[in-house]
């Protein structure tokens, strides 16, 4: 362990080094995902491969598929 005023060991600059990578990474990983998924939804592209009722953008989506299945659960709730 790295104690005040004293200088890390190699073992504990190293494992330091890989954590703050790993972490980065990780991030640019999440990042990127994110992006990505906010880029199909603006660009019209289905995001959950046409399944409707399990997606997380279901409310809130503007394609011909989920409009035709927001249509068909308003008229099963109507009946």
């Amino acid at each position: 362990m790295e104690h005040c005023g004293q200088t890390p060991t190699r073992r504990e600059l190293l494992t330091g080094v890989l954590r703050y990578v790993t972490l980065g990474a990780l991030g640019a990983v999440g990042g990127s995902v994110f992006a990505k998924r906010r880029r199909l939804v603006q660009e019209g592209i289905c995001i959950n491969h046409g399944i409707c009722r399990g997606c997380e953008i279901f409310k809130q989506c503007g394609l011909p598929l989920a409009l035709s299945e927001k249509q068909v659960l308003t008229i099963m709730d109507d009946e």
